[in-house]
């Protein structure tokens, strides 16, 4: 057993962390386990931490990391805001309000196995971005917007017409049970390896077609960028400006969120860390798996960490006044729909349904 416990904390030191801000904070959680990944006779929890209001009106802001598990930094930059939020609990009366309005839903590693075994894919070799019930529209990069090959290439959906991973279902239903009856909502999903810029991605992975709520991201994206005029780290796009993808995660959860409360704002983002400039400053990370994916000089990795807490911030105020800062009527979300066309899809004609 002993050694067990060791061979995990070395596989999976995330786990180790994420356990011990559990019992440091546990005063001010709600916590539930609702799947363990087995992997060599280790039952991996997969763990789900709400914290804040539990009043049925209050906005939601869900936080999520570690989908792929080679991308370790993502749910170790949830660990630091985590640590913070929890810490200044202690003294900080603004943190107290903050959550007083607001429900806040963090779940730091979802493919502990993958993370522990340093692969992409969960244990099955399934890439759990690439396994919701969502078709592309029109033709996606080769194998990169998912497929149905083998499950020993990179991007593997999973069989076709079979359930969704565990891992998978188990973010889907959390995230549900969230945002269920909720009409303001955001959720950040943190990821890293593309690009030599971070961005904040949103919706649709599936479609180059404007997403319907990209009047509700733009109005945000503004207010951060005029929040903060000299914390130019992000460029906020819509993912399909990239790249397109099937099986999309957080496609499927805006989709059925929308299709359940057609009235609601719901914006999911992604933060994509650019890795690629962490290659480029050293070269080194070019031979390690691993490292294509996290910094690895120690005060590069300080910096990560501390770099995204301004962001983590701005989210819960954010999410704690959309009330008054989300389009709302029909002639606000015109307004907004017709400003993010003007900035992400300049000369685009087509028909778009306004849903948030």
């Amino acid at each position: 057993m002993i050694q067990r416990i060791s061979r995990l904390k070395t596989a999976l030191p995330e786990l180790t962390e994420l356990e011990n801000l559990i019992s440091e904070g546990k005063q001010h959680m709600r916590i539930r386990v609702p799947a363990h990944i087995q992997r060599q006779g280790e039952h991996l929890p997969f763990y789900v931490i709400e914290m804040g209001s539990v009043k049925p009106d209050a906005p939601v802001l869900a936080v999520v990391g570690g989908v792929h598990g080679v991308e370790r930094i993502g749910t170790q930059v949830i660990l630091s805001f985590m640590k913070s939020l929890i810490r200044r609990l202690h003294w900080d009366p603004v943190v107290k309000e903050q959550l007083e309005n607001i429900r806040l839903l963090m779940i730091p590693i979802v493919n502990p196995g993958g993370m522990a075994e340093n692969s992409r894919s969960n244990l099955n070799g399934v890439d759990l971005m690439r396994n919701a019930p969502v078709e592309a529209e029109g033709n996606t990069p080769w194998l990169v917007g998912g497929h149905r090959i083998s499950r020993s290439l990179p991007w593997y959906r999973g069989p076709a017409g079979a359930p969704m991973q565990t891992e998978s279902r188990a973010l889907c239903d959390a995230v549900h049970h969230a945002l269920k009856d909720q009409k303001f909502c955001i959720s950040i999903d943190c990821h890293s390896g593309f690009g030599t810029r971070d961005r904040l991605w949103f919706p649709y992975a599936k479609s180059t077609n404007p997403w319907p709520g990209i009047g509700a991201a733009h109005t945000l994206t503004e207010l951060f960028e005029h929040s903060y005029p000299h914390h130019d780290l992000y460029l906020f796009e819509p993912q399909a400006h990239s790249y397109t993808t099937s099986g999309d995660l957080w496609d499927h959860l805006y989709d059925s969120y929308t299709a359940e409360q057609p009235d609601g704002c719901f914006i999911p983002m992604t933060l994509e860390m650019g890795s690629w400039l962490w290659v480029k400053k050293n070269p080194r990370h070019l031979f390690r798996y691993h490292s294509l994916f996290n910094p690895i000089l120690p005060h590069r990795h300080q910096r990560i960490l501390r770099r995204h807490l301004i962001l983590f911030d701005f989210l819960m105020s954010a999410a704690r006044t959309m009330p008054q800062w989300a389009p709302q009527g029909a002639a606000d979300k015109t307004l907004a729909m017709n400003a993010a066309l003007q900035r992400w899809y300049p000369g685009y004609s087509g028909n778009i349904t306004t849903t948030v």
